[in-house]
């Protein structure tokens, strides 16, 4: 049967087709893109140094009350919320930025307090259903203050909530964690920093406004990555400070050890910025087997979560551990470069910051924040004042109000009639009609008048403090004092000026096999550090480094972070021995110290390596001596014993200089001429000065000879050797009666050393400073040329008073604890 096929006219429809030209369509279609990509999602914010999914994240997260006080919730719910209200992309991207800031070897600072597995060098998250997340408690400081008008808010994708523009962000957020993002056409990376060097930065720069990058160094001297590790080169760092762009290399910290008997081994425990060691690991193996890398025999990782990262690798006997060292870094990630390319948005055009400009954009934030908080608390507390006010005016004649209240129709009406009858304005006349009966007690009252005054004093201080620029400037410095207090941590990253060229390495691998086995010391190798002229210093607080060139080190004409107790002159490859307080030498590599540069304005030890990492003993050092010299060198101990020691080469790493007598210990060491003086300090103020040329150099065995006679229960605090011509001076810090060692100081003085006359070995001296009422002892002592520098525990310089002339006089109140005096 055949099919019937109806067939249906369709009216043309009314089409308007235009024409357009495709480039031009792509060109504002790409700029478009790609200024969104700028703006909305790859580059941070200068003044938070957020991105905008990370600032919605801690933003949602505080809407939420994830504080770190409260317990973790499931990170998918967050990543939900912040999805749904505020961030209209992925939720794989919102929880790559969640997982980011949890991750403590991304951040420095981490944002996010992370329960779960957020992943690793070498690994990647758990999914979102597996992890918890609140907020850490420096994420606190940045969102602190948005419910004060401190920020403006905009609304959301959708126009149905609203999210703040920028966050307070108490702390310069952009140097401290970093930053780093691929936008069209720029990109950015941040290197993270040290919080309290950072602020400290801001806080000279909020003082002195026309400081140069060069003052700014001397509290930021470089990056502090997460994971420790050695940045090498300042050079990169200083044109990245001065221009936003810049790079310099990372290295991971290690150390050459016995790892068995027979074989050595190069220690890894800090590795580059986010380098994992199986990375390492990996690329170990790689080069070994494709014979590049000669001289290892075994890779073994021994990290974990007590100890922390621990690499082993063990260097096949016949083979320099150095050299073994030197191609690692070449063709390893044990070596690493860092690209600066400060990029951030500033008044919402991407910009290129140098680090000047980036603390400048972040002070000028803080002020504002800090302004705008100040005007909307002084706008509460003006409205509660006026409350309160009106509050002691109806309780004044609450009869009156009362009856007022009963003979009233309405609510309308009483409001009306209390503010005729008692000239109230509306909205106190409101908040007597909402008032309670247990408010109108006596106590009560009195509560009201003291909540008055106290609301006047904080009207009175908010006004001032708007009024003057001065004061809040002083309140802004208070207030990042307070966050580096409660959220500084100590540097982790060691910086070395520069590791010179490569020169001599054998690069070709059967040169490299042919190398015979030396000594650590390197000698008939050329390893990468030239043997230039240096100058090995031995700070005031314990800590060694190299400074580079010949010339002895002079007091600049400003206070360094740290004075120093002694120095020698030697070269980057030679060897020096560092002496501590049982009276051991210690043979160690010059190589292995940290290379510091010299500075007009004076010498910053920040940068220098305790001696106890080198030394592999707690034991606190006290003086260096060149293990091939021929100066004779003086030293004293605590109980008042004094040796010459005669120069006397040895062969050995560790050796003895004095025998000492049980619970002795050395507490000074330095070279000693015959024109000299040896000087003792007792802990009962008495100081003796006694020519060197009358204590006859002995041999190496020796116990010395006596030195100071010391009164019941004293000891002395340090020996010293001054050298004619030498200008120096005494510095004496008194101590409470009854105070522990190290605390309760008082008074300080200082006195030219000329005062003080010589005297025979064997005597007590003179006394160098009375004691005051409550004064029983000394605290530190130090004698040494002008001028005399003090620090205190944090290395912070602290000011000594002026030279006074009488050798027993008394000192002057002190201001804050000395911890070292160089």
């Amino acid at each position: 049967m055949a099919k019937k096929v109806q067939v249906v006219d369709i009216p043309e429809k009314d089409e308007n087709i235009s024409e357009i030209d495709v480039s031009d369509e792509m060109r504002g279609s790409f700029l478009e893109y790609a200024v969104s990509v700028i703006y909305a999602r790859a580059l941070p914010d200068a003044r938070d140094g957020l991105k905008p999914v990370q600032r919605r994240i801690l933003f949602q997260m505080d809407q939420m009350g994830l504080r770190p006080d409260k317990g973790h919730v499931k990170s998918q719910r967050v990543v939900g919320e912040v999805m749904g209200k505020l961030h209209p992309h992925g939720d794989s991207a919102i929880y790559e930025a969640l997982v980011r800031l949890a991750q403590p070897f991304n951040l420095r600072v981490p944002l996010v307090d992370g329960h779960g597995n957020f992943g690793s060098l070498d690994d990647g998250p758990a999914a979102a259903r597996y992890t918890e997340a609140r907020m850490a408690p420096a994420a606190l400081d940045l969102v602190m203050g948005l419910d004060e008008d401190t920020v403006d808010f905009v609304p959301n994708y959708d126009n149905q909530f609203m999210q703040p523009d920028v966050l307070p962000a108490a702390f310069p957020q952009l140097l401290v964690n970093g930053a780093s993002g691929i936008a069209v056409g720029m990109a950015t990376n941040v290197a993270p920093h040290n919080l309290s060097e950072t602020i400290a930065g801001a806080i000279h720069l909020l003082d002195n406004p026309s400081a140069s990058v060069a003052d700014l160094m001397r509290y930021i001297p470089g990056p502090d990555l997460p994971e420790g590790g050695v940045i090498v080169g300042l050079e990169g760092i200083k044109e990245a400070y001065e221009t936003g762009r810049g790079a310099f290399k990372t290295r991971a910290k290690v150390q050459i050890e016995r790892v068995t008997a027979r074989k050595m081994g190069i220690i890894v425990t800090q590795l580059p910025y986010m380098v994992g060691p199986e990375k390492v690991i990996e690329k170990i193996k790689e080069n070994a087997n494709a014979g590049r890398l000669k001289g290892i025999s075994s890779v073994q990782n021994l990290t974990d979560r007590i100890h922390g990262l621990r690499l082993v690798i063990e260097v096949k006997n016949g083979f320099n551990p150095e050299a073994v060292l030197q191609q690692l870094y070449q063709r390893t990630p044990l070596e690493d470069s860092f690209s600066i390319n400060a990029v951030a948005l500033v008044g919402g055009q991407p910009r290129t910051l140098g680090l000047k400009e980036m603390l400048q954009v972040f002070l000028d934030h803080r002020l504002d924040v800090t302004t705008r908080r100040s005007r909307f608390r002084l706008k509460k507390c003006e409205d509660r004042l006026h409350l309160v006010e009106g509050l002691l005016i109806a309780i004044l004649d609450i009869d009156d109000v009362i009856a007022i209240i009963r003979s009233s129709d309405d609510a309308e009406i009483a409001r009306e009639r209390l503010m005729t009858a008692f000239d109230l304005s509306e909205a106190q006349a409101n908040y007597i009609l909402e008032l309670r009966l247990r408010r109108l007690t006596k106590f009560s009252r009195i509560e009201l008048e003291t909540e008055r005054d106290e609301l006047a004093a904080k009207i009175a201080s908010l006004r001032e403090i708007l009024a003057d620029p001065e004061l809040l400037r002083a309140l802004v410095k208070k207030e990042l004092h307070e966050v580096s207090d409660r959220l500084g941590t100590p540097r982790r990253t060691l910086l070395l000026a520069s590791t010179g060229t490569p020169v001599g390495v054998a690069s070709d691998d059967a040169a490299l096999a042919a190398l015979p086995s030396v000594s650590r010391s390197g000698k008939g190798l050329d390893l990468q550090i030239p043997d230039d002229p240096c100058v090995v210093v031995l700070s005031s607080s314990g800590a060694l480094a190299r400074v580079e060139g010949a010339d002895p080190l002079e007091p600049g004409p400003r206070a360094a972070s740290d004075g120093w107790r002694a120095q020698l002159p030697s070269t980057a490859r030679s060897q020096v021995a560092v002496v501590t307080q049982d009276g051991i030498a210690h043979r160690i590599d010059v190589v292995d110290l940290p290379a510091l540069p010299r500075f007009e304005t004076g010498l910053s030890l920040a940068g220098a390596m305790p001696a106890s990492l080198l030394l592999h003993t707690d034991i606190p050092a006290v003086g260096l001596l060149d293990p091939e010299g021929t100066d004779v060198v003086a030293m004293g101990t605590a109980r008042g014993t004094v040796k010459r020691l005669r120069p006397d080469v040895l062969q050995r790493d560790e050796w003895e200089v004095i025998a000492l007598e049980d619970g002795d210990r050395l507490v000074g060491f330095d070279r000693c001429s015959d024109e000299a003086d040896l000087v003792f300090i007792s802990s009962d103020a008495q100081l003796l000065r006694t020519p060197a040329a009358k204590v006859r150099p002995q041999g190496r065995t020796a116990g010395g000879m006596a030195g100071m006679k010391l009164n019941g229960g004293a000891e002395a605090l340090g020996f010293w050797v001054v050298e004619a011509p030498i200008d120096a001076v005494v510095v004496t810090v008194a101590a409470a009666l009854g105070a522990l060692p190290g605390t309760g100081q008082t008074t300080v003085k200082v006195t030219p050393f000329d005062c003080y006359p010589a005297k025979g070995r064997g005597g007590q001296g003179v006394r160098c400073q009375r004691f005051l009422r409550g004064e029983d002892r000394l605290d530190i002592a130090w004698v040494g040329s002008k001028p005399g520098r003090a620090a205190s525990a944090d290395g912070s310089p602290i000011e000594l008073p002026a030279e006074d002339e009488r050798r027993d006089g008394s000192g002057v109140p002190i201001t804050f604890a000395i911890a070292s005096i160089g």
